[in-house]
């Protein structure tokens, strides 16, 4: 029987310009075109976020100075700018090439065991823009891995393509034992904000920001004993009655989101439906799911902070304690919603914040366009030693 995949070397990376979300608030809040009502709900969307700072690659946001050909933000007027879509998508390209290269460079840098020629797939991962070659092109050819290597970008997926791209990589461990596969996810979500009296577009700029990260999983058995995680089973579950209720489209400036208010609630009742098929191969694990109970026999919650008050809903729904919720929380309060890469984010804080021992189980779920939720149960990986 072949071993089960493990995600190791899990690494992440923000951009350097801070966003304070108070300052950003006051910004999107006095532009000259929003009327009174739309004010209040900038000013409510952002206050309720349960953000404090965000990361983005705009520069002009830092607020330090007044640029000389402002594109994004005019810090002299004030004013937010509309760049077209080619604009936004060029500064992607530049950007978002240099993250995906060095997140995946730190994965393997930190890795004990694992070289760039041992790495037989890249699988990348990014909805805020596009170009070919892609990202997965552009690792290969900058670490010098083989020209052989399997490549696959998940592109304009949303906020769920993480958790595919680790099932694609558990599916291609168990096909071949001896496969590395390098992860990368990279979200500019900043290059798409705009001014907007529209509330989901106002929700949508109240939580998004830029962020990467990257990871590795393999089967191999590999002799230096790492935190990590094993990849036990995975479960896609889809509530269409929220098709129209996330989506993700190009527009002539950007890309739009839609994130309406009723998505917590579509979540809040999908959450069940989405979950049960994960633990019905246990039968201790689906007597407890059945008895509400599956709080106390799962030990750490990977939930994707689409928002603070998606976050409520599932915790209410679900019975879990502010402890359980505490990564996605904080990851949320930290970077704000980095659409796929935040799931990362989250398992990498369960790691090594929390006092995650071997062998506790980690249910991990994010929600994307569909409205789809992708969800999957894992298994913590940790040297021995760490048990005392």
């Amino acid at each position: 029987m072949s071993r089960p995949a493990v995600l190791r070397s899990l690494q992440t990376i923000v951009p350097d310009t801070l966003l304070e979300q108070s300052a950003v608030r006051d910004i999107f809040a006095q532009q000259p075109d929003l009327g009174r009502l739309a004010q209040r709900i900038v000013t409510a969307s952002f206050n309720g976020s349960g953000i404090d700072t965000r990361h983005t690659v705009i520069e002009e946001l830092a607020l330090t100075g007044e640029s000389e050909s402002p594109v994004f933000f005019d810090s002299a007027t004030g004013r937010l700018l509309a760049p077209g879509t080619k604009v936004r998508n060029d500064l992607y390209v530049a950007e978002a090439t240099r993250l995906f290269v060095t997140a995946a460079q730190r994965s393997l840098e930190s890795d004990p065991d694992i070289q760039a020629s041992d790495v037989t797939h890249v699988i990348t991962v990014s909805c805020t823009g596009f170009h070919a070659p892609g990202p997965e092109y552009e690792i290969v050819r900058a670490l010098g891995l083989s020209d052989s290597v399997q490549r696959y970008h998940l592109g304009f997926m949303g906020c769920y393509a993480s958790m595919p791209a680790l099932r694609a990589a558990s599916q291609f461990c168990a096909a071949d034992p001896d496969a590395v596969v390098l992860i990368v996810s990279v979200e500019l979500c900043t290059l798409h904000l705009r001014s907007s009296e529209d509330p989901d577009t106002i929700v949508a700029t109240s939580l998004f920001a830029d962020g990467a990260a990257a990871g590795i999983v393999t089967a191999r058995s590999l002799p230096s004993p790492v935190r990590g995680l094993q990849l036990d089973r995975f479960h896609t579950a889809i509530a269409p009655e929220g098709e129209k209720d996330m989506a993700w489209t190009i527009g002539d400036t950007g890309f739009e989101m839609i994130l309406s208010t009723a998505v917590p609630q579509i979540i809040g009742e999908a959450i069940i439906g989405a979950l049960r098929p994960l633990y019905v191969q246990e039968h201790d694990m689906s007597m407890a799911f059945e008895e509400g109970t599956i709080g106390e026999r799962v030990q750490h919650w990977a939930i994707h902070p689409g928002g603070r008050s998606i976050l409520d809903r599932i915790q209410e729904r679900m019975h879990l304690s502010d402890t359980q919720l505490r990564p996605a929380r904080e990851v949320l309060r930290q970077n704000g919603n980095m659409s796929s890469a935040t799931i990362l984010f989250v398992l990498k804080r369960i790691l090594e914040e929390e006092g995650a021992q071997r062998g506790d189980r980690v249910a991990a779920m994010a929600f994307g366009p569909g409205l789809t939720a992708e969800s999957a149960l894992m298994t913590v990986e940790a040297p021995r030693d760490d048990d005392a």
